[in-house]
């Protein structure tokens, strides 16, 4: 069966952003180092609670990748009831932490079924991140770096999304034309805005029900995506 895109283009590629798309913090363990740290009572419950209002506070943040990350760890843990004079902590902690083990390790539940159903439709796979050289560990310490045939992370190419150069190198890794793909990302900045100057059709995750005003496709989940994207084959 061809796959096609809506706009009417055979579908040979699906390219993913990985933090907060595939793979996600480990809030439990978070809460428990930093909170073990600082004296402080945090849950891993409360921290994951405030991802979403701290995603946005990324998304409204400073245009470099760090400056990003940065924002986006500084709003969960304010969200989660540290103190803004203790952030300088909390980072000292986190880096402790990632050295370690790294943090993004958690998939959702059907993730490594809808990856694994995308390859056997004879799709290619890909991630392209704006990361910190580190995303292929984060994909196998989650376990999912046996389905990508290509991993770009910004850190070791010398450019960060939404540059559309990042995501024609994934393409041209796949040997895959831009009408023939389709990215999956988190942030509509940073995931669609990118794919789409690179002529990539985009899809944004967002909550069930949510509407983002942007005028693009949206799903709530990867399993979701997957179950539109192969019809009658739902897992």
């Amino acid at each position: 069966m061809i796959l096609r895109l809506s706009s009417g283009h055979a579908l040979r590629a699906v390219l993913f952003d990985a933090g907060n798309t595939l793979v996600f913090l480990d809030y439990y363990r978070m809460a428990e180092g930093v909170g073990s740290a600082l004296a402080l009572p945090l849950t891993g419950q409360r921290l994951a609670a405030g991802a979403a209002e701290a995603a946005v506070a990324m998304e409204r943040s400073a245009s470099s990748d760090q400056e990003r990350a940065t924002a986006y760890m500084e709003a969960l843990f304010r969200l989660g009831g540290v103190p803004a004079e203790r952030m300088g902590e909390v980072r000292d902690c986190l880096r402790r932490m990632h050295s370690e083990r790294h943090l993004w390790c958690l998939v959702q539940d059907g993730t490594h079924a809808s990856l694994g159903r995308l390859k056997a439709a004879g799709l290619r796979l890909g991630i392209v991140s704006n990361s910190d050289g580190r995303v292929e560990q984060a994909l196998s310490a989650a376990g999912l770096r046996q389905y990508f045939d290509v991993v770009i992370d910004s850190s070791l190419v010398g450019m960060e999304k939404p540059d559309p150069a990042i995501f024609r190198a994934a393409l041209d890794a796949l040997g895959v034309a831009p009408e023939e793909a389709l990215y999956v990302g988190d942030l509509y900045e940073v995931d669609v805005v990118g794919a789409r100057a690179a002529g990539i059709e985009a899809v944004l995750l967002a909550p069930a029900g949510s509407d983002t005003g942007r005028g693009c496709r949206t799903a709530p989940s990867i399993h979701e995506l997957v179950n539109d994207l192969l019809p009658g084959k739902t897992g």
